[in-house]
């Protein structure tokens, strides 16, 4: 008996030891999370949604693409409906904001956009790029913007020019560089937005800086200025975070890059 005990103990323990020693949770990889080959599964509409919302409310973090099996929901997402719906309901959020704020009319009455994915759409270069799951290429985006083609947003054109007739002075706060002012001006004109007051563009001693630490010192100048930063809009939290920010900030969707 007591050899049989002890083998049946030492097959007990092994089993044990087999089981313990494996993750009881998996964790994503890095093709899991962005890249890698994919195959459709029936979860994916649903997991690619919430992982939208997820980026959106900014629970993701910092993140570098958009993942392998969100790709074509990203890109539905932004062509569709659903984008155009869900921009349109943050425009009229923020004109209801506007319109309830007490302008003192001596033109210091500010608002701060940005410009990319806020005011004019980039949709048609990133319908060639993969919408989000290849790694940002700063040479062929550069030469995106040269083009100046990029569309306006309905939604930010229509709240855009609403600021203006309240009586609203509009600032415009991009990431861009002051080499693509002309091509980025001559854009904005194309697609009908103007009477901007200033347009902010990352000077040679603005490189290499933050969106944040960049965005926070621009507006930092408009209140040292003596102007009341009311509202602001972005595609990106680091458009709207810092110091100097507005009284009111709104974010609007972006699933396809994260800049920090």
């Amino acid at each position: 008996m007591a050899p049989t005990i002890s083998f049946l103990l030492i097959i007990f323990f092994s089993t044990i030891t087999f089981i313990s020693s494996k993750s009881v949770l998996r964790l994503p990889s890095e093709n899991d999370l962005s890249g890698g080959v994919h195959k459709v599964r029936e979860d994916d509409e649903l997991y690619c949604d919430s992982w939208r919302v997820a980026v959106e409310t900014n629970n993701v973090g910092p993140w570098k693409s958009v993942p392998a099996r969100c790709v074509s929901f990203v890109a539905e997402y932004m062509t569709g409906e659903r984008f155009s719906s869900d921009s349109k309901v943050i425009g009229e959020v923020s004109s209801e904001f506007a319109k309830s704020v007490e302008l003192n009319g001596e033109g210091r009455d500010a608002w701060v956009f940005d410009i990319d994915e806020t005011l004019l759409s980039n949709v048609p270069y990133y319908e060639i790029n993969g919408f989000g799951k290849e790694i940002f290429n700063e040479t062929s985006f550069d030469d995106w913007v040269n083009l100046a083609e990029a569309p306006a947003l309905p939604a930010s054109l229509s709240l855009y020019n609403e600021l203006l007739e309240l009586g609203f002075r509009v600032f415009l706060l991009t990431g861009r560089s002051e080499h693509q002012r002309n091509a980025t001006e001559t854009n904005l004109l194309l697609a009908g937005f103007d009477r901007w007051e200033r347009l902010f563009l990352r000077g040679s001693s603005d490189q290499g800086k933050s969106a944040i630490v960049y965005k926070s010192e621009k507006r930092a100048e408009l209140v040292e200025e003596g102007y009341r930063i009311h509202g602001s809009s972005g595609d990106q939290w680091s458009d709207l975070w810092g110091h100097a920010v507005a009284s009111r900030s709104f974010k609007l969707p972006n699933p396809m890059y994260y800049i920090p």
